[in-house]
């Protein structure tokens, strides 16, 4: 690697993507993966230029650093976690459908940042989470899982196979393509106005299920919503409540960790309906129907 302070930047530049991705994928944050990565450049920073010019892969090193800050991260944040009043969901990246390219733009095209994934990988303890990330996305030798972790090499293998055999009982939807989220949000939204439970229901995947995370401070629901029958009341009960002909006039379609999703802005009270706080909306789909459904504050 080089030492002088500009090429230093440059080489840090190359791989700030890749290391903001995988922040993201461990922490579930922006964030706290931003500053993951910035905390991980000031320690590449303020090597001695022996120390730098001894790093033989700079990606390989720069990866290391951030997923010990995520995994530092990650373990202060059980205990808040354990404390949190309703489901503790990931932090959304937003995207335009259309328009300039975004920064985030290379992050969310990751299979691994969708948020029916990401949803699967808050379930899993951090050492589960870093060393699952790490080896099968990464394909980072256990030997430096086990680093990262402070653990056996037999251990930190532990760690990756609970963690696969979670991801792989939760089967997360994939990700389809955006011609057909479009296709089949749009008959979903037009029977949500038309306010047909049954028309509703039928759209919905047998499984489905509504995420919602208000952040400790909006209204949203508290547990799951699993089953079509239940799914489908849940949002037409949403409408009635704060107007479907309000929140379908202010929705507008964003990218949602690359996935069709819809923003809306808050609402102040107007007597009929109470407010809204501003929110994003975002949707998985498999076999054609909607599977997972998530309503963040």
């Amino acid at each position: 690697m080089g030492t002088g302070a500009d090429a230093l930047a440059v080489e840090f530049q190359r791989h700030r993507t890749h290391l903001l991705g995988v922040a993201y994928r461990l922490t579930g944050s922006l964030s706290d993966a931003e500053d993951a990565v910035q905390e991980a450049w000031l320690r590449l920073a303020r090597l001695s230029d022996g120390d730098r010019a001894a790093i033989r892969e700079p990606r390989g090193w720069l990866t290391t650093v951030v997923s010990r800050l995520c995994l530092d991260r990650l373990r202060s944040a059980v205990a808040v976690r354990e404390r949190y009043v309703g489901t503790w969901l990931p932090e959304p990246l937003l995207t335009r459908l259309d328009g300039p390219p975004d920064p985030l733009d290379d992050v969310v095209r990751d299979e691994g940042v969708r948020m029916a994934a990401l949803v699967v990988l808050e379930r899993l303890t951090p050492e589960q989470r870093v060393a699952f990330v790490l080896h099968d996305a990464l394909a980072v030798p256990f030997a430096e899982i086990a680093d990262v972790l402070g653990c056996p090499v037999a251990t930190a293998r532990q760690h990756a196979s609970r963690a696969r055999r979670a991801v792989a009982e939760a089967d997360a939807p994939p990700r389809v393509g955006l011609d057909e989220q479009h296709a089949v949000l749009e008959e979903f939204l037009a029977a949500l106005a038309a306010g047909d439970v049954r028309a509703v229901a039928a759209l919905l995947h047998p499984a489905a299920v509504v995420l919602g995370d208000g952040g400790g401070r909006e209204r949203t629901a508290r547990r799951p919503v699993t089953g079509a029958d239940k799914v489908a009341r849940f949002l037409l009960g949403l409408q009635q409540r704060y107007g479907a002909a309000r929140l379908a006039a202010a929705a507008t379609p964003v990218l949602v960790n690359g996935d069709l999703g819809l923003l809306f802005p808050a609402f102040p009270g107007d007597g009929a309906q109470p407010p809204l706080g501003r929110r994003v909306s975002c949707f998985a789909v498999r076999g054609g129907r909607i599977a997972l459904t998530r309503f963040p504050g």
